[in-house]
């Protein structure tokens, strides 16, 4: 990520030894896009509702932790 003041040139997380699969911190879409909702300022847990007037949560996932410059 980059930019809304996120430092660039982090790591996060780490892979196996071949690079196949996350060994820390796993990050899904879900966590990628409550981030960018957190970023822009929106609870990403928010619950909204459809043109049937049913609730749904923006996204499941979690906020994952960022450094600020």
């Amino acid at each position: 990520m980059g930019g809304a003041g996120i430092e660039g040139g982090q790591i996060y997380g780490a892979s196996d030894k071949l690079g196949a699969y996350p060994h820390e911190n796993p990050v899904t879409p879900a966590d990628f896009v409550a981030t960018v909702y957190n970023q822009l300022g929106i609870e990403p847990h928010t619950e909204a509702h459809d043109q049937q007037d049913r609730p749904f949560t923006l996204t499941k996932g979690k906020t994952i932790p960022l450094q600020m410059s």
